[in-house]
C-alpha cells in the first residue's frame, strides 16, 4: 500500500507552486526560487559542486540545472511532475481541486 505524502508542510505559496506545476497546458510562468521552496518542504535539494541541484522526493533522485533564467523550461515541469506523482502528490493536487471547486 503507497502512503500518500501529508500536505500539512505545504503554505498558500508551496500549494500555488504545486497546482502550476500540474496544470495544463503548461504554465510558463513557474519561478525557480518558488520551485525550490517547494521542493525543500516535500523533499530534499542540494546544490552540487556542478551547479545542478540534486533533488530527492519520496523514492526519486533527479538532478537539475538551475534556469538561465527565472522560469522553469517545460521539460522541467514534465521531469517535475513525473517525481511529484510518482511520490503520491498528483493526488494532493486532485483533494486542492476538489477542495477549491466546493468552496
Amino acid at each position: 500500500m503507497t502512503l500518500l505524502p501529508e500536505p500539512i508542510n505545504l503554505n498558500n505559496h508551496h500549494r500555488d507552486t504545486l497546482l502550476k506545476i500540474f496544470q495544463h497546458p503548461t504554465s510558463h510562468n513557474i519561478e525557480w526560487p518558488d520551485v525550490a521552496s517547494l521542493l525543500e518542504v516535500v523533499g530534499t535539494i542540494e546544490e552540487k559542486h556542478d551547479g545542478k541541484f540534486q533533488v530527492h522526493v519520496g523514492s526519486e533522485i533527479q538532478f537539475l540545472d538551475r534556469p538561465k533564467h527565472k522560469d522553469v523550461d517545460i521539460q522541467q515541469v514534465v521531469d517535475l511532475r513525473r517525481m511529484l506523482t510518482s511520490a503520491g502528490y498528483l493526488q494532493v493536487v486532485q483533494d486542492f481541486e476538489r477542495k477549491g471547486v466546493e468552496d
